[in-house]
């Protein structure tokens, strides 16, 4: 059994200066709860790594705002003015990185693999500084594998073992990233005893999971 906590509970271990991946695309499949409770104890310097910052003004813009983000990683910044600002400012450090380029270095931190060949980015600023390989005859930018102390991520369902279930596009990179960091924490709107989960339908398995958070269902028409 993993241990249910609340979400101040669940992130005890945080420190200042830790990596943090966020899972979530926009406001679809966002574990709010961590982050809200991240912003309530202080924590800062922090390193975030998540596709995108959303567009509202919660979450991970609400630290940003705060100054407690030092560093953040992703794929998208344009939605929200407040993160171009930093950026333009040299407040936050931003390491944009292509979508699915991002996505398969988190892939590659979770499988224990040494890093990514890729196409993308060749000849343009996202490959300074990275190494460049040939395999049969054509080039490829080594992109080395993406991991964080911690992720926070988000599911529809989860039974008491720590497996879990997300609907449809709410998987987005939230499974990727359970399986990149060394302490896992889930969001679950809804906690069953074991048994009650469809094995057909999990798709977090809780073999990487370390404690489960228990929130309450989005609002009609909400992820």
């Amino acid at each position: 059994m993993k241990p249910i906590k609340t979400p101040q509970q669940a992130i005890e271990k945080m420190k200042d200066g830790c990596s943090i991946m966020v899972g979530g695309f926009i406001s679809c499949g966002r574990p709010l709860a961590c982050l809200d409770a991240i912003y309530e104890k202080g924590l800062k310097n922090l390193t975030i790594i998540s596709n995108d910052t959303s567009k509202e003004e919660t979450g991970i813009i609400k630290l940003v705002m705060a100054g407690r983000v030092s560093r953040f990683i992703g794929s998208y910044i344009g939605m929200n003015r407040i993160m171009g600002e930093k950026m333009k400012s040299g407040e936050v450090k931003i390491e944009l990185v292509p979508q699915g380029t991002f996505v398969e270095r988190v892939r590659a931190a979770g499988a224990g693999l040494g890093g990514v060949l890729t196409p993308t980015g060749l000849g343009t600023a996202i490959a300074e500084g990275k190494e460049v390989l040939t395999v049969d005859g054509k080039k490829y930018l080594l992109e080395k594998p993406l991991k964080a102390d911690f992720a926070i991520v988000k599911a529809n369902k989860a039974d008491k073992y720590g497996n879990g279930f997300s609907a449809g596009s709410s998987k987005n990179f939230n499974v990727a990233m359970a399986m990149a960091a060394e302490y896992v924490i889930m969001e679950a709107e809804e906690i069953v005893e074991p048994g009650q989960l469809d094995p057909e339908k999990v798709t977090f398995p809780c073999v990487f999971i370390d404690a489960l958070v228990q929130v309450a269902k989005p609002a009609k028409g909400g992820k």
